[in-house]
This record gives C-alpha cells, structure tokens and sequence, in this order.
C-alpha cells in the first residue's frame, strides 16, 4: 500500500455518507489512520440514551466502539478487499465510560488469509484508559 492508498481511505472514511447507519448512530468521526501499518484513530459520542441506569455507558455499546475501530483496521488493512465480520471478541472494562467524547484506537495485530486478529483501547474525554478489547475476524471476499 501507498500514502495514496492511506490518503484515499482517510477521505472515504471522513464522509460520514460512506459509513454504515451503526457507525454514524455511534457518533463515529475519524481521527487518522494508516493503511499499511493497519490502525484507525476516531471518536465516537456516547450520547444520554446509551446510558446505564449507573449514569455510565451501558457495556454493550462501549464494545460497539471498540468493534467498530478494529473492524475498521482490518478493513483498511485488507484495502477493502476483504468483509471483516468479527468472530469473537473480549472486552475488558477498566473504568466506568460517561457520556460525551471518546477515543477509540483499533488495530491490526496480525492479517492472515482467513482470519484477522484486532485489539482496540478506548479512553473517555480525559484520556483515562477505560476498556481495552481483542478480537478475531473472519476475512471473507467483499461482494461488489
């Protein structure tokens, strides 16, 4: 892959026409990515409605980001070549997310022919580490 091939998927993915309605419903924004080395930046927005009744965000959707960011790296890193359904996934829960901004960091730890393996570290507004996350994804042929 080339800076052009990392330049082309910055764009695409910054357009949040091109994302799918769970990841805009999210609040998904990229931040940066880079293709070749198979990791994606971006914020999501935890909004009053993915809330627990402990005032934190409901540990489904806080797996929902980090799913979204190390689909996405796997995704890149195949150059959208590949679907990345994830396979299994483990979320570990460090601290309680609240609502507003947070970061997301998903990357690829190793591209196979047929699996893919991702972790993913998500941080609230003040860049406290709140959950991290590792997960296999089937590499399937995109249908066109």
């Amino acid at each position: 892959m080339t800076g052009n091939t990392t330049e082309r998927l910055r764009a695409l993915f910054s357009d949040p026409e091109n994302l799918p309605g769970a990841t805009r419903h999210f609040g998904f924004s990229l931040i940066d990515l880079d293709a070749e080395a198979g990791w994606v930046d971006a914020h999501f927005f935890a909004r009053d409605e993915f809330l627990n009744p402990n005032g934190s965000v409901q540990g489904g959707i806080v797996t929902g980001f980090l799913d979204e960011a190390m689909s996405l790296a796997a995704l890149i890193a195949t150059d959208l070549q590949m679907a990345v359904p994830t396979l299994e996934m483990k979320t570990s829960f460090l601290r309680p997310l609240f609502k507003g901004r947070c970061r997301v960091r998903g990357q690829v730890k190793r591209l196979g022919r047929s699996v893919a393996f991702t972790e993913g570290d998500l941080f609230d507004g003040d860049d406290h580490l709140c959950a991290s996350a590792t997960a296999t994804a089937a590499l399937r042929p995109l249908d066109t």
